[in-house]
């Protein structure tokens, strides 16, 4: 009888992504998941106002060698949602520490991106010694260098009005969140971004304790700025391996906001790229290469 390779399928689940949900503090937190147990791990938590799919393609794409897991923070996605009081980056810091003890995660490397670069310092810097290496790709920790879409936010923490906070809640909208994903992009770029990131993620947080979780949020991020100085210190401090991705097309955080990095991490490789702030949706095969060898260099 002949036999092909499909009647005897190697075991190669591992560069599949894997779907499931674990119980952290009590909430039901959904994953993204590839690669093998034993595996190196990458730690990929999210920014606003997306979820675990931001790794979609990166998952699969690293799965041979590295095990990537990405959660949906609590109040993203299809995770639940946290207590009101925990829409806050200090909270959010704290939960992926809970989320490394339930899987057992002992040494990672950390991805920083937007806000997801917030909450992956703060569990850096609780277990620095646990940290393999960080790729930073636009998340910005240089109040000097920030871009001019701050201005807006930097006057409502200066003086929090109701009508700035009306303002504020006027951003959580789908055309809002489409403004996040392609609004700094020039054209030929914007056309690689599928109308799914923004789409999607409005129906998932169109509720209203999504909604008003995110003006709290927009809010707590006045602290960050306190915390500068200390993510700096860190970062000189500790010296983690760092790789630096960025995206220049960001009215949040221009090329100047990635090239401050080199201050304190003057050993950091920096790539600036031809992408806007969510460049694995327009530069994943010129990031893909540059990340693997990077981890692959790591101890």
């Amino acid at each position: 009888m002949r036999t092909s390779e499909t009647d005897h399928p190697t075991d190669a689940g591992h560069l599949t992504t894997r779907h499931h949900t674990v119980r952290v503090g009590g909430n039901d937190i959904f994953v993204r998941e590839a690669g093998r147990a034993d595996a190196p791990v990458l730690l990929a938590p999210h920014g606003y106002p997306c979820s675990s799919y931001e790794f979609r393609n990166l998952l699969p794409a690293l799965a041979d060698r590295w095990r990537v897991i990405a959660p949906d923070l609590p109040g993203f996605g299809y995770s639940g949602d946290p207590a009101p009081e925990d829409f806050t980056f200090d909270a959010y810091g704290r939960f992926l520490g809970a989320f490394c003890r339930t899987l057992q995660l002992d040494r990672y490397a950390i991805y920083l991106h937007d806000y997801g670069s917030q909450f992956g310092l703060r569990l850096a810097m609780a277990d620095p010694e646990r940290v393999t290496g960080l790729i930073i790709a636009n998340g910005d920790i240089y109040e000097d260098v920030l871009g001019p879409k701050y201005a807006a936010l930097k006057e409502f923490w200066a003086d929090p009005t109701d009508e700035g906070r009306a303002q504020l809640a006027s951003n959580v909208t789908e055309e809002g969140f489409r403004d996040e994903f392609v609004g700094d992009l020039p054209g030929r770029l914007a056309e690689r971004v599928p109308p799914d990131l923004w789409r999607l993620h409005w129906l998932l947080m169109d509720a209203p304790t999504r909604r008003a979780g995110m003006v709290h949020l927009f809010e707590d991020q006045r602290h960050t700025l306190a915390d500068f100085p200390c993510q700096q210190a860190y970062l000189r401090e500790h010296r983690p391996p760092a790789l630096i991705l960025w995206g220049p097309h960001d009215g949040y955080m221009p090329e100047e906001s990635g090239r401050a990095y080199l201050r304190d991490l003057p050993d950091a490789e920096l790539h600036v790229l031809d992408a806007g702030h969510w460049a694995l949706e327009t530069s994943l095969p010129v990031m893909v290469p540059l990340i693997r060898d990077f981890l692959t260099r790591l101890p």
